[in-house]
């Protein structure tokens, strides 16, 4: 099993958005990175986790968790010329993006900003934290997944 983190703006899609979807299961479309599209398009298996980060808000963090409940496919909004995702490049014969559907297991018992995942040397390493990274997907190691399951029950930093 892999482990993801993958960065939406509240005000585009939510957790809350996620989780009031029909069996609380929705594609992750509008990825315009190569780097990301690669890992959904590679990486991303069948029953792997990612946790719900909420970017672009007064706190951003983790603030639920997931799983990957379909693999890699082409991202149909890449296609539709009135989607704010269209890419007019893309060709449904040789697709340029893809996407995967991911489905709400829980919300995190409280948010865990972006400040304190920065505040712990265990997760210095991760992509999230390192100057630069605009992912908005993102791989997660076992050991940095448990490490940020084990903050939800501490106080906040």
């Amino acid at each position: 099993m892999n482990y993801w983190l993958m960065k939406s703006e509240p005000s585009a899609f939510s957790i809350d958005d996620l989780k009031s979807m029909p069996n609380r299961t929705e594609h992750w479309d509008g990825v315009r990175n190569y780097q990301a599209r690669n890992m959904m398009r590679d990486t991303m298996k069948v029953g792997d986790r990612a946790f719900f980060y909420h970017s672009n808000c007064k706190v951003p963090g983790i603030v639920g968790l997931m799983e990957v409940v379909r693999e890699g496919y082409p991202d149909h909004t890449a296609f539709e010329p009135d989607s704010k995702y269209f890419d007019e490049k893309s060709d449904p014969n040789n697709p340029r993006w893809y996407m995967v559907d991911i489905k709400y297991l829980r919300h995190t018992r409280r948010v865990i900003s972006l400040a304190e995942i920065k505040d712990h040397a265990s997760l210095e390493n991760m992509p999230l934290v390192r100057k630069g990274n605009r992912l908005s997907i993102m791989p997660v190691s076992k050991n940095e997944w448990d490490f940020i399951l084990s903050l939800e029950d501490r106080p906040e930093r």
